[in-house]
């Protein structure tokens, strides 16, 4: 998997999970401390996933 398919995963899986947990701008516009922690949460997992299946394979998550 090259860099730039890693990093359009990664983003792609992110946004879904934002949008899946209801972490949006209106949220970001009401307590950004909370947004930011909830957000780099967010990145964090989907990191863990993307490189997850980059190991052991789509079979593994």
């Amino acid at each position: 998997m090259s860099f730039l398919l890693y990093t359009v995963f990664l983003d792609l899986l992110a946004a879904q999970l934002a949008g899946k947990e209801g972490i949006n701008e209106q949220l970001k516009a009401k307590d950004q401390l909370v947004w930011v922690g909830a957000m780099n949460n967010i990145r964090n997992r989907a990191e863990e996933i993307v490189r997850q299946e980059l190991i052991y394979g789509a079979d593994a998550v």
